[in-house]
């Protein structure tokens, strides 16, 4: 038990120094000594960068040190996310289908978002930069997604969140719409019937785990 808990300090501590190569020798530790890899990952690895994440809010975090304790969790998950996988088979899972909007190539907030999902428990499937409303919908339903995460950084493409919103409606998907990007406001997601609007990376992790909490996943 002594050496579990000192597993998952160090993993604590990796991740929030943004040691990516430490936090994964330290995954391969845990599934060595037989950890469990999903109660490794919520009970070592989730709250890290949940850590992170707060010291962010507070100022204490700026975005370098932000992303590379994501990206440690990452190099973390690369490890243990098959074996989460096989343990975690019949437990509901959470998917999310990410991307960046048709008409836009910005990547870092997206993949950020992403991360950080993934971090948390989520399945994600980032499509990448400038992904139309048909290549959503088609991959929601391709990949039976419970939520669609749409980015845009131009007040010119925020009109593809909308018409995302309409698509989604439009095909019955049973998956909700998170949106979010530099221009984009509560406002505009309420106008466009949107699920859910974020305004960072870290609040759409809350958002996102708020948004399905109560959904029969």
């Amino acid at each position: 038990m002594h050496e579990i808990q000192s597993l998952e300090a160090e993993i604590h501590q990796a991740i929030l120094e943004g040691e990516e190569e430490l936090a994964a020798q330290i995954a391969e530790r845990a599934l060595e000594q037989g950890r469990e890899p999903l109660d490794f990952v919520e009970n070592g690895c989730v709250p890290a960068i949940r850590e992170a994440g707060e010291l962010f809010d507070e100022g204490e975090y700026f975005l370098p040190e932000l992303v590379t304790a994501a990206q440690a969790m990452k190099a973390a998950m690369a490890v243990l996310e098959k074996e989460v996988g096989a343990s975690d088979s019949g437990r509901a899972r959470r998917r999310a289908v990410i991307g960046t909007v048709a008409g836009d190539i910005h990547d870092i907030g997206k993949t950020l978002v992403g991360t950080l999902l993934s971090a948390n428990g989520f399945e994600v499937f980032d499509e990448g930069v400038g992904v139309t409303v048909e290549r959503f919908v088609e991959r929601a339903r391709e990949l039976d997604a419970n939520m669609i995460c749409a980015s845009a950084l131009l007040t010119t493409t925020m009109v593809e969140q909308r018409q995302l919103v309409e698509a989604v409606r439009k095909a019955g998907l049973e998956v909700k719409v998170m949106v979010g990007g530099a221009p984009v406001r509560q406002s505009w997601a309420d106008e466009i019937g949107a699920d859910g609007y974020a305004e960072s990376a870290v609040a759409a992790v809350s958002v996102a785990r708020q948004l399905l909490a109560d959904a029969e996943l």
